[in-house]
């Protein structure tokens, strides 16, 4: 290359360098990535309590790549370049046969505070007279490890689990006895279905079939057969959390399907959103990028389900995260009432509400990739 050519290529990268740079300040700011599913950083408040502990240039840097001009286009084109120089980990998520995205699993931090929040939650079960289960959700890394690349290096999701177990400690219960494992029903359902989205993070609804069967065995209901539902595809065109990740326009989208029943008779009300209805689908999301919040419309701090064609008076509080919204139907079948919490949002002690309603079940399902992030998991009492 000549000394012409490489000042010419400098100049243009430098150029444009100040054009992104430009647009970036001056086009309008989104606060909400539809593609990622999440809320963008907000611009900054300069002080100089932030400046001196060095938080300020850590959320302008995120300010800016957050709102950096055409930042979805560039993420495409990396992701492109990427693939075609073999690389098979883009963004911590790894490119599986099938068309398999799953991301890498980094060890918990957390194990203290998820056991602590076990913990409280059972004593207070048990202080109410009520039945309690612990349900840790394997995911996809785990349980379908062998779709990994053969270089793919993770922590093991059943260790950390094994760890939460021997932290936690219920009144003189010990912790074991409040687990319900489920690897072993999602491992045989996936011999038969596909129980995690290929392109989103979250389990299938017959994934999360196969954890209600077990639940019901475990809390002495009698889980109602498959062909009891119907199967309803509900969304051809699903790509989830994965895939904002990668961008991979190439993508194969993943199916979404339902399990309908027409044995309930719902009331549903969401108190967020000042709304009560007869259904626990909201169709709107399905003309979305979010499309998995079909499923419980979307995230709320509480929901209350009531089924006034419940054969009995049992009633269930489940503490989630939004892996329990395409199980919460099954559960409905055996419930007159079924309170839901997102501790992420709900401010009030889940412990108190157990006791003041006589709760007669309590469930608390979170699954391994975002537990140790949850941030609702301390609030829990």
């Amino acid at each position: 290359m000549t000394k012409m050519q490489k000042g010419i290529l400098v100049g243009f990268i430098a150029a444009l360098t100040a054009i992104l740079g430009l647009l970036t300040v001056i086009l309008p700011k989104k606060d909400y990535s539809e593609n990622e599913n999440r809320y963008l950083e907000e611009c900054p408040e300069f002080s100089f309590e932030n400046i001196k502990d060095g938080s300020f240039m850590s959320d302008v840097e995120t300010y800016v790549s957050d709102h950096f001009a055409f930042r979805d286009v560039f993420m495409t084109v990396k992701t492109y370049y990427e693939r075609a120089t073999g690389r098979n980990r883009i963004n911590d998520i790894y490119m599986c046969g099938d068309g398999y995205y799953i991301e890498e699993y980094k060890p918990l931090e957390n194990a203290d505070r998820i056991a602590g929040a076990i913990s409280r939650l059972a004593a207070a079960a048990k202080e109410q007279g009520s039945e309690f289960v612990a349900v840790l959700v394997p995911t996809a890394v785990s349980v379908e490890s062998y779709r990994l690349p053969a270089t793919a290096k993770n922590a093991s999701q059943a260790e950390d689990i094994e760890k939460i177990k021997a932290l936690v400690k219920a009144g003189e219960t010990a912790g074991d006895s409040l687990f319900l494992d489920v690897t072993d029903a999602l491992v045989r359902a996936g011999d038969r279905d596909q129980v995690f989205y290929k392109l989103d993070h979250h389990w299938t609804t017959a994934g999360a079939f196969a954890a209600y069967t077990e639940l019901c065995k475990r809390l002495g209901l009698e889980p109602l057969e498959r062909s009891a539902f119907k199967e309803e595809t509900v969304s051809t065109d699903f790509k989830g959390s994965f895939y904002s990740k990668v961008n991979d326009l190439l993508a194969k989208p993943d199916d979404i399907v339902a399990f309908k029943s027409d044995r309930l008779k719902l009331t549903v009300s969401y108190p967020d959103k000042k709304v009560e209805t007869d259904t626990l689908y909201a169709e709107e999301y399905l003309e979305k990028k979010d499309k998995y919040s079909y499923f419980l419309n979307n995230q709320n701090s509480f929901v209350e389900i009531t089924n006034a064609n419940a054969s009995t008076d049992r009633t269930l509080a489940i503490v989630k995260d939004s892996y329990a919204n395409c199980l919460v139907p099954f559960l409905c079948e055996h419930y007159a009432k079924v309170y839901v919490f997102d501790t992420r949002y709900y401010r009030e002690k889940v412990s108190d509400f157990i006791k003041n309603e006589k709760v007669t079940d309590v469930i608390f399902l979170y699954n391994m990739y975002t537990i140790d992030k949850d941030t609702g998991i301390k609030g829990i009492e």
